[in-house]
């Protein structure tokens, strides 16, 4: 991923919220947050999905140090899901960094893992194996079916909201209750 000039109609650093008539069962109650979209397609990370692991267990099956860390590691989506990637406040520099927005970036090298098991990562991180991805106009297709619900991130929700209540805060930013949901959103 580069960090390029993104139109004005793109949709990088907002939350997905799947709506609850989204058909793919992968993305019921998913939180996606977006790192990248263009006219060639969008990618975007599941930051609401832990996974049946903790960063611990990778940082060992890696040999690195941080065997103890109880943090979740997320899934990200079902695009390449042996793949690692690490949502994070701007902190030092590693390898392969791409800034999504002055408070969030995204490094897909190993020496973030090897500095957050020692200690020296970043003061807030999620790791996600996977992503989720849309060809070109995929996206903007679902969007006009109502699949998804838009709206502007916050790193706050991102790093700051516990996991199992970041689908009601993104919500609850929109502006929507569930409980008044038609199965109709957006079309009156």
């Amino acid at each position: 991923m580069t960090a390029s000039k993104h139109s004005p109609h793109s949709l990088r650093h907002q939350f997905l919220v799947a709506s609850p008539y989204l058909q793919d069962p992968r993305f019921h109650g998913a939180v996606i947050y977006l790192c990248e979209h263009s006219d060639e397609g969008a990618l975007g990370l599941t930051v609401n999905h832990p996974l049946d692991i903790h960063l611990g267990e990778i940082l060992e099956q890696l040999d690195m140090d941080g065997g103890e860390l109880d943090v979740p590691v997320y899934g990200g989506g079902p695009v390449q899901p042996e793949r690692g990637f690490v949502l994070h406040s701007p902190d030092a520099g590693w390898q392969n960094t791409a800034e999504v927005s002055n408070d969030v970036l995204l490094t897909t090298s190993r020496d973030i893992l090897s500095d957050i098991g020692a200690g020296n990562g970043p003061e807030n991180y999620l790791v996600c194996l996977g992503y989720a991805g849309w060809s070109e106009g995929q996206l903007e297709d679902e969007l006009a079916s109502n699949a998804w619900l838009t709206c502007p991130a916050t790193a706050d929700i991102l790093f700051r909201t516990p996991w199992e209540d970041r689908y009601q805060a993104v919500l609850k930013l929109i502006g929507i209750d569930l409980n008044q949901l038609s199965e109709f959103v957006g079309h009156a």
